[in-house]
């Protein structure tokens, strides 16, 4: 018996799984993985002094008292050097043309979210948001995955995802734990944006390397087009991202506490309603998650 709604509701949730496996997958690809405290030591030693780096890897960079200025001027850095590595990458990809299309599609697609993965965990570190990743080449946890999810929604201008991040780091911020929220994010007030969002980009990259994969079907031509379109949306992702966390409280160098009111876990959810977030979701489908039109 045909149940009206139901095709819809197993769109979604094949939307959703789908952009949960490919997150997971390209998480566990060699170097995708971004070491915490060996990237803000690195990132921060041209321009930072030793107690502030130390500070900063023990606790965090707006511990630290670092100045946004500095803290964008790297993040601008490490965009670049990501932005130009996977347009590289990208455009290496579309050479082999028609032939190699069902092979190099899912590979270029893959490595390009672990290029978002990359910059997301640069962006976060720098802004002061905890360790992501556990291990190398471990599971993901539900958390993270919800985490970087919102990452992602951000970078692909998502309104709910820009609520539900600010939630989190206003959770984090007040607080001052060391761990990312996992209730909130796994079955607390944040996690219906998770869901939401998720079931938007399983959309929105299917959309998106299709049309890659189209510019991959012309050797050489299809090459430079395939890199153009990487360079094309990655870059602005990775600035809407950057602007994002950098306007949150959790990066604010003025938001300093003493060591002892740091909580050595994750944060405690307050029960209230997230009305951002719950308006957006009265009207959402599989694509209703809003993007917001790209700012120059």
């Amino acid at each position: 018996m045909y149940v009206p709604g139901m095709d819809m509701d197993k769109t979604s949730e094949n939307a959703e799984s789908r952009f949960s496996a490919l997150l997971v997958g390209a998480a566990r690809l060699p170097g995708v993985r971004i070491d915490r405290e060996a990237y803000l030591r690195t990132a921060l030693r041209r321009h930072c002094a030793e107690d502030e780096i130390r500070r900063a890897t023990e606790e965090t960079p707006a511990a630290a008292g670092i100045p946004l200025d500095i803290l964008d001027r790297v993040a601008n850095e490490s965009i670049r050097y990501e932005t130009a590595k996977v347009s590289a990458l990208s455009a290496a990809a579309g050479i082999p043309g028609f032939i190699a299309m069902p092979a190099t599609v899912p590979a270029d697609l893959a490595q390009y979210v672990g290029h978002m993965l990359r910059i997301a965990q640069k962006l976060a570190y720098l802004y002061s948001w905890p360790e992501l990743f556990s291990d190398e080449g471990g599971d993901v946890d539900d958390a993270t995955k919800g985490m970087l999810t919102l990452f992602f929604g951000v970078m692909f201008g998502t309104q709910s995802a820009n609520a539900a991040v600010g939630k989190v780091a206003g959770m984090m911020a007040e607080q001052v734990a060391k761990e990312l929220p996992k209730k909130a994010l796994t079955h607390g007030v944040v996690y219906p944006m998770v869901k939401k969002v998720a079931k938007y980009l399983g959309v929105k990259m299917t959309t998106q390397s299709f049309a890659k994969g189209v510019s991959k079907a012309i050797p050489v031509i299809g090459a430079v087009v395939s890199g153009g379109l990487t360079l094309a949306t990655y870059l602005p992702m990775a600035k809407r991202l950057k602007k994002h966390l950098a306007g949150l409280p959790l990066a604010d160098p003025s938001h300093r506490v003493s060591e002892g009111d740091v909580v050595d876990g994750e944060v405690v959810e307050e029960h209230e309603t997230f009305a951002p977030a719950d308006a957006e979701l009265h009207d959402a489908d599989t694509t209703a998650v809003k993007l917001e039109e790209p700012k120059p």
